[in-house]
């Protein structure tokens, strides 16, 4: 844990602290993101399933690579939608337990990114 670079330099390092600073460790992953539509009145998310490989990156803060199945379609879902880009990744595969929680639990709209299926 340390500051966040970013948020730093406008705040300063002793209002930024909290940040998960390094090289994520490869391996079968999940990422999240919940987001609120203001215009509509509603709170909605996605979810899916990647693999966080072993990848070279030069960055700085969280980082790592993920292969994400059918990227591209994931891609223009979330560019459609006005999806922020940043999310929550934690190990094992767990989208389609998330997506249910969500949905049976808090009644959010969810998009279970699955090799292009709508769920």
């Amino acid at each position: 844990m340390d500051f966040n670079e970013i948020i730093a330099t406008g705040v300063g390092k002793d209002k930024s602290i909290g940040t998960v600073v390094g090289r994520v460790g490869a391996g079968a992953s999940t990422y999240c993101r919940v987001s609120t539509d203001d215009l509509h009145g509603r709170t909605r998310s996605y979810a899916g399933e990647g693999e966080v490989t072993s990848g070279t990156l030069k960055s700085f803060g969280g980082y790592g690579v993920v292969r994400i199945p059918d990227l591209q379609h994931l891609l223009q879902y979330l560019c459609n939608n006005a999806y922020e880009h940043h999310v929550c990744v934690s190990y094992g595969n767990r989208a389609g337990a998330i997506a249910d929680v969500l949905r049976a639990y808090k009644g959010w709209e969810v998009y279970q990114h699955e090799n292009a299926k709508h769920c």
